[in-house]
Formats: C-alpha cells, sequence, structure tokens
C-alpha cells in the first residue's frame, strides 16, 4: 500500500522513505547502491536524494562515534528547575548551556522539572567538574538532579520511517 505525506509543497511517499531509512542508517552508501536498494534508476535516485536535501529532511550526513573508543566512560541523565520561568532566567540558562560542549543534547520540557540533558564525560571527576563549577553555578539554576546511566539497553539509530 503507498502511503504519501506532504511536507510543505514536496512529497515524501514511500521511496522517498526508503532512501531516508537506508541513509540514516547508511550515510555512506554509494548512490548506484542506494538506486539499486530502493529500485530505482542512478539519476532518479540520485535527483531524489538532492530533492530531500534541499526540501531539508535530510539535514546533512555524519559518521557515528564511539563514546567508549573515545574514553568518555560515562554518561548521566541530568534533570533541572530553574527558579523562574522569566524570559530573562530562560535565556540566560539556554545561553550557558549552548557554551558546554560536554551537554549532548537539552531539552525544555514539560511536568516538574524544566529541562532534561544528556551528558556524556570522561570520569567522575570530570562530572563533577562540570555539575560543580559550571552547571550549578548558573544563576537561574533551583535544583539539579543527575541520573548516572550504568548501560546503554538501546541508543538511539534513526527514525523509525514506516
Amino acid at each position: 500500500m503507498e502511503y504519501s505525506q506532504l511536507f510543505g509543497n514536496f512529497i515524501v511517499d514511500n521511496t522517498n522513505r526508503r532512501i531516508l531509512s537506508i541513509l540514516q542508517y547508511d550515510s555512506q552508501i554509494s548512490m548506484a547502491r542506494l538506486s539499486e536498494r530502493v529500485g530505482l534508476s542512478l539519476s532518479a535516485c540520485h535527483r531524489r536524494v538532492k530533492n530531500l536535501e534541499a526540501e531539508g529532511l535530510i539535514e546533512g550526513y555524519g559518521a557515528r562515534l564511539s563514546r567508549e573508543a573515545l574514553g568518555l566512560e560515562i554518561q548521566v541523565f541530568i534533570e533541572v528547575r530553574l527558579t523562574s520561568q522569566r524570559q530573562e532566567d530562560i535565556q540566560a540558562f539556554e545561553t550557558a548551556i549552548a557554551r558546554m560542549p560536554e551537554i549532548l543534547e537539552c531539552h525544555l520540557v514539560s511536568g516538574e522539572l524544566d529541562y532534561l540533558m544528556r551528558v556524556t564525560a570522561r570520569n567522575t571527576a570530570a562530572y563533577a567538574d562540570l555539575y560543580r563549577n559550571r552547571i550549578s553555578q548558573i544563576p537561574s539554576v533551583l535544583q539539579i538532579k543527575t541520573l548516572l546511566s550504568l548501560a546503554t539497553v538501546k541508543e538511539f539509530r534513526g527514525y523509525h520511517l514506516d
């Protein structure tokens, strides 16, 4: 069954979804191999990929690195509550967090806390330094709760497109 979805004026059909799915798992696949796998001519496949890029469905390409091989021994999730919901406090927090490369993700969330962050560090001492000397020093931070990841059961490898 063919399923198409409209993104602006651009239609994402089953073939485009298949292309996106393959590329997010293997961005180094050759255009020839990709066209074989989706059943298109080389030129038609290339045209579709360029259109997906132009429409913003493909934001870029990159390598997935091994945290362990890079010596980043720990991964933690941090729950943060701010002193207030004033725009100045939110902006100050988000600006400070944007300058911290150890913070891989930061999400504004609903519920009892304000932000949820994912952080990696070489060891507990490096994380303690980040916690004590940088995150906790942001004036708008009221409360920080650290959740240490003991093991990664399932890691993000791409969006489910089916």
